[in-house]
């Protein structure tokens, strides 16, 4: 038997969800535990984060945990050969739980094939980025009080958005109507619009950045087209700058309309959009260190009262 870990967000059903959800909410209210005491957690960042390895980090740390590990893959012996398997089964001696952010699609499903302990899946390549979904879901539900039958616009890079792939399976238990904006280049894969045919979810696609995109959403997702998945520059150029979403735009959408970012940011959302109310992609990242508390805890099978 592997021990339990967390790869894909199809790896939690809506009870697990709000299991979590409800963990995480306790962390919110106190933070500061002494759940992880004499446990250590190893960070493997073969790309690099800033809010992912920083909150993950400071979950274990407000938990009393250790933290061993890199943020940096040229600082591991990943640079003189060593197979992922190796260094996945030489860090199962260390520690008790591994984060893993790794380039390649699938690489986070073959560690935790392999490891001795569980591994959470901070991002692989284009593919999955299921804790990011669990913090969304956390913030959807605070600022909406429900996860239910929501619209909710996603902008920009559908492509190769891992927080938009898991996202989409993440509300999928929730009666979600997608509204996906993406140019031509970087539309939504046929797989997830496949997947939404199948969960019976609706969904509509544009091109435009348009009002009706907008002003229908209870939750707009925005994220950056990433450089760092183009192999062709030229393209990336053509696209990099191709939605950007103004202060001004929100004026007609609903009150209760959260904008929302996996952030980093690059120009995708304008700075005076800020200190509209209706702006929540700083408290969205805030949520992640609470939803991750709750995640490493529920794979330690760690209760949290």
């Amino acid at each position: 038997m592997h021990p339990k870990s967390l790869v894909n967000i199809d790896d939690y059903s809506r009870d697990d969800i709000f299991r979590i959800l409800e963990s995480a909410s306790r962390f919110k209210q106190q933070p500061d535990r002494d759940l992880l005491q004499g446990k250590v957690c190893a960070t493997l960042f073969f790309e690099p984060s800033t809010r992912t390895r920083l909150s993950f980090e400071t979950a274990v740390n407000r938990l009393r945990g250790r933290i061993i590990g890199f943020s940096d893959a040229a600082t591991s012996s990943s640079t003189k050969g060593e197979s992922l398997k190796d260094t996945i089964m030489m860090v199962g001696n260390y520690a008790d739980l591994i984060i893993m952010r790794h380039h390649l699609e699938g690489s986070a499903r073959y560690a935790s094939e392999i490891s001795p302990i569980p591994v959470v899946n901070a991002g692989d390549g284009s593919n999955q980025h299921p804790t990011q979904t669990m913090l969304d879901l956390f913030t959807i539900y605070e600022t909406q009080g429900t996860l239910e039958n929501l619209t909710v616009t996603i902008v920009g890079d559908l492509k190769y958005g891992r927080a938009v792939h898991s996202l989409i399976q993440g509300l999928s238990h929730f009666s979600p109507t997608f509204n996906f904006v993406a140019p031509e280049e970087l539309h939504i894969p046929d797989k997830y619009k496949v997947f939404c045919d199948q969960k019976q979810i609706a969904y509509n696609e544009f091109t435009d950045f348009s009002p009706e995109s907008i002003n229908s959403a209870d939750i707009l997702y925005m994220t950056r087209v990433q450089k760092e998945r183009f192999t062709d520059l030229m393209e990336y150029e053509k696209v990099k700058n191709v939605y950007v979403l103004h202060n001004d735009m929100l004026d007609d959408s609903k009150e209760n309309l959260r904008v929302l970012h996996p952030l980093p940011r690059v120009k995708e959302i304008s700075q005076d959009v800020d200190d509209n109310p209706k702006a929540y992609y700083f408290q969205q990242a805030k949520n992640g260190m609470y939803t991750r508390q709750a995640v490493i805890c529920d794979l330690m099978d760690i209760e949290v009262k």
